[in-house]
């Protein structure tokens, strides 16, 4: 089994045993957050027979690398997908670290109850069907609420907010099923948990960096208080917890805290020691959140007597620690955000010699998205490049969790590419663009905000290209003709790179035509569409794929896409001409009798008419042969791609069978 440095806990050989003696299948609902993704590795280096669980846990940039048969996808909150989970795989020893409303983003009080106390319903429910040797509940000191200052297991509840009532109605579940039912359960209060791994936003993280930069962050009321507890000694202590209360106190709440109160004050000035900031803190210059309190500080006797646990790394040894571990995993936080918005968003790229601009279009998307606030995926399509395109795109993949790769048997073309990369996409809109920069990421945010204000298409609207002039002319044409002649409104200079949103872009999955043509598509469906203005740039490195002549064949296939009027052009054409023919043959059985000619003239004529006539003809049987070679495309009813790799997780699948699961799961991330 594959060690990562980076999650290697901080235990010693005694608390490594003790990790060693729980009982399996270990079941870690709630793994994709800090303390579940800590909980979760650790006891993955020393055992195989751990499994995480939480809404898509492939996604989760703290879970990257993990093999896929360690992830579980489900919803604690739907019991049948849950009963489902239980039944297979029949846990014995369970810890609960899923959680919502810890956050001051996290606001949607509905959630906020169904998550933490339903959720736990169902969770000893189905526990009390199939049995356990231990289920331990994170709980939180937010229980405790207003009477914070100190207090051991006996001390009334006051919680302060939906979070602290949810939590405390889950601590009274546990109490109840642990001492009515006997089922082996306890609850931990868990006070300030911190280390490697924790939220972006979130106190230390901010804190270590700004101060390697010799700063401090905005900063609440000095005398703002917490009990700060290394995240491996919180870890060690749900694994004493699961060995021993769970069998001897059944049903127990226990504060999992150091007992020393460590103000913020206490805090700037570790800090300044630590990072040899030079600059004094300013307090104040952020609001205090509305659970922030003076005294918060808690009583561990009980976790003593009860767990044998006590917190090992005081304050200034753990600070100390997690800032070696944000330097050695600079690389990989590098482009972890914190999604503040509930919307995700897709960005697929179309990839074709591309492999000199793909890491440079990674790196803007990543800012961009990372900016903007929105939970992402980025989709690279290798449309079978000759190129390292696939290489590029698979060493990207093994950093970065948000980013999935496709690799095709052959080149079927960036359409293709799209709707391939769209078959796999869970986000809330899909952004088609190409991989040779002439799409500039840096335009995404102005598709997002008319997207936002109720658009379900945004397109890119090219005012300008760079470009040679006499292509940047028939450019210009080619799209007018293409308006003009199609049976849809079809936006001119308008090209692929667009936001599509989910609703949009399932209609168009739907479509079973071969031969597709994106912007067409995206015209025909309809919904509320606008323009956003942008200067086409020129291609990152090399040059076009695009000649002359295979920009003849895309124009082409853009007006027998979505055009009969050639068709009624030529019917339009033949009809004159038979007219034309009637009134000649008129004019020249009167010219006969009325000026009989002496000798036979018009050869020339004649051989221009029928050279001119079977010019017509030629043509006119030409158009007929691509609708006709259209309709033959179409009823040969092949695939539009084969996918010969897909990159997911930081691992290529290769066997059908393999990318047919890979392809399930990821859609089944869209629906949990």
């Amino acid at each position: 089994m594959d060690k990562d440095i980076l999650y290697l806990p901080n235990w010693d050989a005694s608390q490594t045993e003790e990790a060693c003696k729980l009982q399996g299948p270990i079941l870690i609902i709630g793994a994709s957050g800090f303390i579940g993704a800590n909980l979760f590795h650790s006891l993955r280096n020393v055992r195989d027979d751990v499994y995480a669980l939480s809404r898509n846990p492939q996604k989760s940039w703290r879970l990257s690398g993990v093999e896929p048969a360690h992830l579980i996808n489900s919803d604690i909150i739907e019991f049948d997908q849950l009963q489902r989970v239980f039944t297979n795989l029949n846990p014995q020893t369970v810890f609960n670290l899923s959680a919502y409303g810890a956050y001051a983003r996290q606001i949607d009080a509905e959630r906020i109850h169904l998550t933490n106390y339903m959720g736990t319903v169902n969770i000893l429910k189905l526990l009390m069907d199939t049995g356990c040797s231990a289920f331990v509940q994170a709980g939180t000191s937010s229980e405790y609420g207003l009477n914070c200052e100190f207090p051991d297991e006996k001390s009334e509840l006051v919680p302060n907010s939906d979070y602290a009532v949810s939590k405390v109605g889950a601590a009274y579940l546990i109490k109840y099923y642990g001492i009515v039912h006997n089922l082996p359960c306890v609850n931990l209060r868990l006070y300030s948990i911190y280390g490697p791994w924790e939220e972006r936003d979130r106190l230390i993280p901010t804190l270590i960096s700004f101060g390697l930069q010799g700063k401090y962050p905005k900063l609440v009321n000095p005398s703002i208080s917490r009990d700060f507890v290394y995240v491996d000694d919180c870890t060690n202590a749900l694994v004493k917890a699961a060995l021993t209360a769970c069998k001897t106190n059944s049903g127990a709440s226990i504060n999992i805290a150091s007992g020393k109160k460590t103000t913020l004050s206490d805090v700037a000035n570790i800090s300044k020691e630590l990072f040899k900031i030079q600059q004094e803190p300013m307090f104040g210059n952020m609001p205090n959140r509305k659970w922030d309190l003076a005294d918060w500080y808690g009583n561990p006797q009980l976790a003593i007597e009860l767990l044998g646990w006590k917190s090992r790394l005081a304050f200034e040894d753990g600070l100390k620690l997690t800032t070696v571990w944000e330097k050695e995993a600079a690389d990989r936080l590098k482009y972890v955000s914190v999604p503040v918005k509930d919307k995700k968003i897709t960005a697929i790229i179309a990839c074709y010699k591309d492999n000199q601009s793909i890491p440079i279009l990674y790196e803007r998307l990543s800012t961009m998205f990372v900016q903007s606030g929105y939970d992402y995926e980025i989709i690279f399509v290798n449309d079978a490049s000759p190129f390292n395109d696939e290489e590029v795109v698979a060493k990207i993949c093994a950093t970065d969790s948000h980013v999935i790769g496709i690799s095709h048997s052959r080149n079927f073309g960036s359409q293709s590419a799209f709707i391939s990369g769209m078959e796999l996409s869970s986000g809330d809109a899909v952004i088609l663009m190409d991989g040779d920069g002439q799409d500039p990421p840096e335009i995404i945010p102005n598709f997002i905000d008319k997207w936002e204000e109720g658009y379900e298409i945004v397109y890119g609207n090219r005012i300008k290209r760079e470009a040679p002039l006499y292509m940047q002319f028939l450019y210009k044409l080619f799209y007018r003709i293409f308006k003009k002649l199609s049976d849809v409104t079809i936006p001119v200079d308008a090209g692929d790179f667009s936001l599509i949103n989910r609703k949009a872009a399932d209609h168009m999955l739907t479509f079973s035509e071969k031969d597709i043509f994106i912007r067409g598509l995206r015209a025909w469906i309809g919904f509320r569409q606008i323009g956003v203005p942008y200067i086409r740039p020129e291609r990152l490195f090399g040059q076009s794929t695009n000649s002359f002549f295979k920009n003849i064949w895309w124009a082409k296939k853009g007006i027998f896409s979505f055009s009969i009027k050639p068709l009624q052009y030529i019917q339009t054409i033949g009809f004159i001409v038979f007219l034309l023919t009637i009134g000649l043959s008129a004019f020249y059985v009167i010219e006969y009798f009325l000026n009989p000619p002496e000798n036979a003239q018009g050869i020339p004529t004649l051989i221009l008419i029928m050279l001119g006539l079977g010019g017509i003809q030629l043509i006119s049987i030409s158009i007929l042969g691509d609708y006709i070679g259209k309709i033959i495309e179409e009823v040969k009813n092949r695939p539009k791609f084969i996918r010969d790799k897909i990159i997911y997780n930081g691992k290529t699948y290769k066997r059908q069978q393999e990318i047919n699961k890979v392809i399930h799961d990821i859609k089944q991330q869209g629906t949990i």
